[in-house]
């Protein structure tokens, strides 16, 4: 289970990169950086985070598997709402609610921060390994 989520967290991590790359370049081809507060958050919590997950998962074996599920589930989820959020958030290209955008930004970083405090505890649940004693 930990191989999965590992590839799937590197998947995703990699949408993350080239989303922020993307990102980058449009601002400075447009000499524009006020959106720049998401496209740091893209990168550093879509590709870097994200990308360590997955290098982490693929090491290493983890006992408890719902934790690393729970894990996975709330380190995407939560990069995603936070980072979408910010962008709501800033910019409202759709005219959202107030409330709704504000609201929506608070729970995806929430959701993130449990995603980390829990990736904190999965680290405790590592398999021995002889090799790495």
């Amino acid at each position: 289970m930990e191989r999965k989520w590992g590839i799937n967290f590197i998947r995703v991590a990699s949408l993350f990169g080239l989303l922020g790359v993307f990102i980058g370049s449009q601002m400075a081809g447009e000499t524009d950086y006020s959106i720049r507060p998401i496209h740091t958050h893209i990168l550093l919590v879509g590709w870097l985070s994200m990308f360590a997950w997955g290098i982490f998962y693929s090491v290493y074996r983890v006992k408890n598997k719902l934790l690393v599920h729970i894990h996975g589930i709330a380190g995407m989820a939560g990069a995603v709402m936070l980072t979408s959020g910010m962008y709501f958030y800033m910019l409202n290209p759709f005219n959202f609610n107030e409330t709704f955008t504000t609201v929506y930004f608070i729970v995806g970083g929430s959701v993130l921060l449990i995603a980390f405090m829990l990736f904190i505890i999965v680290t405790f649940f590592v398999e021995k390994d002889e090799r790495y004693s």
